[in-house]
């Protein structure tokens, strides 16, 4: 009886066992199937990068640049030799001065002209007094008129020379202060700057080495503002718009964390499944492109695995 009794307490201990691990296995398989799939797309985080490129050719002077820095919008980071282009735009501007020293004074050197032409007029008005009083011949007063027809003629031949001579000189000025203003431009493009705020990612060269145009110098991101691109299967494009906002998961390895996104971009084509992107039909051989914007917290980084929920109760 004793024996009985304790063979049906061993069953009813073993059957509680098994209940419990069926349940335990059960809550397992019920959390990894909703960890699996509690999202809507997943994809890769990504940032915009710009390649820095030199603009001028000539040894680096200074490139004060290390990867995974800060740097601002127009920061200066680096400097080109640019001692051949600055000895040029001196040797320009003195040939400006030279322009500028060839110039005519018209109003000084018509002024000789412009007095004797003032004082035929004045001796015109003293003969036709005397001429009506008989006091002169009619001959004085015709030389006079003569003479005040030819001044008046060198005055303005004059005056159109000195026009023409001051023009030609203003339009040679006019090319140097363009010259001046390219080696300007070329001086500027001497200087190294940062077009973004973001982060360094990689530096491609180093101080003492020679640029030329088109060397890139060094990639930038800018990493504040991330952006997820995730793929969904045409049957999810209904319930996706611009300006949407959803929720993000990052995946840490050991911990999901969720992020606030906005729904940036929305490809128009579609393209064939990436091998290293699951979507929520697997079967699924064409998908669309979307990119998430996110706001970085400082622990995104570039290429992380990410997750997207487009809709949510």
């Amino acid at each position: 009886m004793i024996k009985k009794n304790l063979t049906k307490y061993g069953i009813d201990i073993m059957r509680n066992y098994l209940n419990i691990l069926f349940f335990a296995m059960a809550l397992y398989l019920s959390s990894c199937s909703s960890n699996d799939t509690n999202y809507d797309a997943s994809g890769t985080f990504e940032a915009t990068e710009v390649i820095v490129s030199s603009e001028a050719n000539g040894k680096i002077m200074s490139l004060d640049l290390i990867e995974g820095t800060k740097l601002i919008a127009n920061q200066l980071v680096g400097i080109i030799d640019s001692t051949q282009l600055y000895l040029k735009k001196l040797q320009i501007l003195a040939s400006s001065d030279a322009v500028r020293s060839r110039k005519p004074d018209i109003a000084k050197q018509i002024a000789v002209v412009e007095q004797q032409i003032s004082t035929a007029e004045f001796e015109k008005k003293r003969v036709e007094n005397l001429l009506k009083s008989n006091a002169v011949p009619q001959k004085q007063l015709d030389d006079i008129n003569a003479q005040i027809s030819v001044l008046e003629k060198q005055l303005s031949a004059l005056k159109s020379t000195l026009e023409v001579n001051t023009r030609g000189l203003n339009e040679e000025s006019s090319a140097i202060e363009v010259q001046v203003a390219q080696l300007d431009d070329q001086l500027k493009k001497c200087t190294i700057i940062s077009p973004i705020d973001g982060t360094v990612l990689v530096k491609y060269a180093e101080k003492g080495e020679l640029a030329v145009q088109g060397k890139p110098l060094f990639k930038i991101a800018e990493t504040d503002n991330m952006f997820l691109r995730a793929y969904v299967v045409s049957s999810q494009l209904s319930s996706i718009k611009l300006g949407q906002k959803v929720k993000v998961f990052a995946d840490y390895g050991d911990r999901m964390k969720e992020y606030e996104g906005k729904v940036a971009w929305i490809s128009t084509k579609a393209e064939f499944t990436p091998k290293t992107i699951l979507t929520k039909d697997e079967r699924a051989n064409l998908v669309y492109a979307t990119k998430i914007a996110v706001i970085n917290d400082g622990l995104l980084k570039i290429g992380m695995y990410g997750k997207v929920r487009f809709s949510w109760k």
